[in-house]
Formats: C-alpha cells, structure tokens, sequence
C-alpha cells in the first residue's frame, strides 16, 4: 500500500480496536510500516498522534452510548472504553465535553463531536524539494542523547535541547581549546553536525551528535551505531529550525504521496548541519529520512 493508504489504513486500525488496548507497534505492523515514521507522519498529517486520536474517539463514542442507552451504567462505559474507575473516566469526559457523564444524557446537552477521520492528501504550493537519494554504509555517532515523551512537542523542545548545546560551543570557540574530555569528544567528534531521531512506541530519542573518530566517551555522552541504508536527503534552505520543521512536515504531506515507489524504511531520521551561520536565510540544512524502493518489497 502507499503513503496515503497506509494512513488511512492505521485509522481504520485504531477504529477496529476503540474498545481494545492496542500498540503503535501493531498498528504499524497492521499497515506494512514502522511505528516510527508511521506515528510521525500521521500526527503531521492529522494533528493528533495515535494516543490522542484514540482518546477523543473513545470519548465521543461513549458520549453516544450513554445518550442512547440512558439506563446502562456509567461505569460499564468506562471500563468499555478503556477506564479503570468512575473518577478517572469522568475527569477525561468532562475535559473533553465539557460536562460530566451524567450530565450529558439530559436533554439539550451539547457533547464535543469528534469523528472518524478520512485521508485525502492534495498536492498545494509548487516549491521544488531538492533532494537525492543515496546508499550509506553504517557508520558510528558520539553525543548527547534525550528522550522525548509522546506528549512533548519536539518541533518546541529540541530547539531548546540545541540551544543549551550551543552556548557550550560558544564557550568552546572562544577558550579556542578543549579544557575537559567533554569539550574534546565535542571538538574532535565535531558534535552538533548530526542530529538523530529514534522514534520509539512512547516518544523519541534524539541525539546531538557527530561522527566518532576514537577516544574517550565522555560521561553523559553515548555512542550509537546507524546502520547501513538507503537515505532520501532533501535540503532545507533557511534559517534552522524553521526550514528544517517546514521541509519535514512536506516529506510527509507531499513528497511521500507523490512518491508512491519510494517507502519509509525503520524508525531513524537524521538532520544534517553543515558549518555556517544557521540563522542566516542562504543556511542549508538537510533532513535525511531512511526509504526502500516498494518494487524492491514485493
């Protein structure tokens, strides 16, 4: 199946199992992609990621069960619709509606409507996307690593994350010599040319990085092993981080359904900072997403 069809295919999923505890990873497994880039291209399409989407759905689906049925017990809705007790499916209903469960049977009471969503996906704008696409063999990566929860807006916190980064660097370049083992991994490695994405069922790893040329590993500091892969490399012309999150929500709501042979391969992502001044509008960036060729599938 395509980009397109493999959203549309994780919604159907997820309505399938409203009623039923289900992972990312089997939602994923269900439409032929990683759980990785699956979630990330559905909450860049959508806006909701797959937890989100499930609870509005669920909350509005039991708004109408307790509408219908104004004899069934609030707590066999709860527990139907994924609550262990009363007060915790109460708490979620009247964030979300407005009013409490009992509340919403009465008469002329207005619930929140929330329903199923359909993917359609439409070519817009008509900016060229420069990219390429090459084979590069597994090499290894030295830096900071973060985890971000599924909650957290990475387009917001990684900018931060390289924030505090940087005036490490800053301090660096102006002392013009390393004065602890971790600001010579920093100077060796070149840390801060790489940044890797590891989308996990629960969030994401991301690590400031460079490539590992030897020596010691710093404490607070890992290493991590990028396998060998096929990487569509497009290029991100402006000030980061904005070029940077423009180009990426584009690869997943236009150069993926235009590109219906190429699909993503694994749950890695990589942005790439070459030396320059990335506030300046001529800075080129590039985000490197990991693709297989869907004839190479079958």
């Amino acid at each position: 199946m395509n980009w397109t069809e493999s959203l549309q295919c994780a919604i159907d999923c997820m309505e399938t199992h409203l009623t039923q505890n289900i992972r990312p990873a089997e939602i994923a497994a269900e439409c032929g992609y990683s759980a990785g880039h699956l979630q990330k291209g559905f909450t860049l399409v959508t806006g909701y990621t797959f937890a989100e989407y499930m609870r509005k759905r669920r909350l509005y689906q039991a708004a109408l069960e307790l509408k219908a049925s104004p004899d069934r017990r609030i707590l066999d809705v709860a527990i139907k619709y994924g609550y262990d007790s009363p007060d915790a499916f109460a708490r979620a209903f009247r964030s979300f509606h407005g009013v409490l469960p009992r509340q919403a049977r009465e008469p002329g009471v207005c619930i929140t409507m929330f329903q199923p969503l359909q993917i359609h996906l439409s070519v817009q704008g008509g900016t060229a996307m420069n990219h390429t696409i090459q084979h590069i063999p597994s090499f290894e990566l030295i830096g900071q690593v973060f985890h971000l929860s599924s909650q957290e807006n990475s387009f917001a916190v990684i900018p931060r994350k390289w924030a505090n980064f940087m005036s490490v660097c800053r301090t660096l370049v102006e002392e013009n010599q390393p004065d602890s083992a971790l600001k010579q991994a920093i100077w060796q490695s070149n840390i801060g040319e790489f940044g890797l994405c590891h989308e996990t069922s629960d969030g994401l790893d991301y690590m400031i990085a460079g490539k590992y040329r030897g020596g010691p590993v710093p404490e607070g500091f890992e290493l991590r092993t990028v396998p060998a892969l096929t990487w569509a490399m497009f290029d991100c012309p402006g000030p980061v981080p904005e070029a940077l999150q423009t180009v990426t929500s584009r690869i997943f709501t236009e150069w993926l359904p235009q590109n219906p042979d190429w699909l993503p391969d694994g749950d890695l992502s990589m942005e790439y900072y070459p030396m320059g001044d990335s506030s300046a509008p001529d800075y080129r960036s590039q985000v490197w997403i990991p693709v297989k060729n869907k004839q190479n599938c079958r």
